[in-house]
């Protein structure tokens, strides 16, 4: 196996093992905590409300094994944003791995939330993850929430303001987009990640 994917509840699990597959990656969605804690790499994906996923993720025993593991770890759109110390949304405190707080996307007529669509990444710092991607590649997001830049930001996202597509410090990562939605380059994300170690 080369990464254990936990099985957050989301819908998207299945086209998230499927990424992985096309990159010739084994992998395995998993609410067990040993086979988490051994796995070379782990990904947490996140569909729907902050407030329910923690309570999953408390309800299984992962919230607070996830803040101790040491192998590279990956969170998708709402796994990202569970890295932080809190969401907006529903005041929910979060995992605490990174600093800051989730807060809700402003939307216009022009840019209604959530945010559902292609957009461009622009790097901010050199970093593995963004080894092939080019600035302006567009990658594709569905969020009401966003963590702001700062930091940890690898690479930002204009939304009628700038937002974090990329977090990382150490062995924790995210993306706020969808990776296995985002075609060529969200595929290169995912192999980088897996190049991590």
């Amino acid at each position: 196996m080369d990464a254990a994917i936990i099985d957050s509840g989301g819908a998207n699990l299945a086209s998230l093992q499927y990424a992985f597959e096309r990159l010739g990656a084994r992998t395995e969605v998993t609410a067990d905590l040993a086979t988490i804690r051994s796995a070379p790499r782990v990904i947490l994906p996140g569909v729907g409300s902050a407030a329910n996923a923690m309570a999953r993720l408390n309800n299984i025993g992962v919230a607070q094994m996830l803040t101790r593991l040491s192998q590279p770890v990956l969170g998708i759109c709402l796994g990202m944003q569970l890295l932080f110390e809190r969401s907006e949304e529903g005041d929910t405190q979060c995992l605490g791995i990174f600093p800051g707080q989730v807060r809700r996307l402003e939307g216009t007529p022009e840019r209604p939330v959530p945010h559902m669509g292609w957009n461009q990444l622009s790097p901010v710092r050199p970093d593995p993850l963004l080894k092939g991607v080019s600035a302006n590649d567009y990658v594709y997001f569905v969020h009401s929430f966003a963590a702001a830049v700062s930091d940890l930001t690898v690479a930002s996202a204009d939304y009628g303001g700038l937002l974090s597509a990329i977090v990382r410090r150490d062995n924790f990562c995210g993306t706020q987009f969808h990776p296995e939605r985002s075609a060529a380059t969200g595929a290169r994300v995912l192999a980088n990640f897996l190049e991590l170690e």
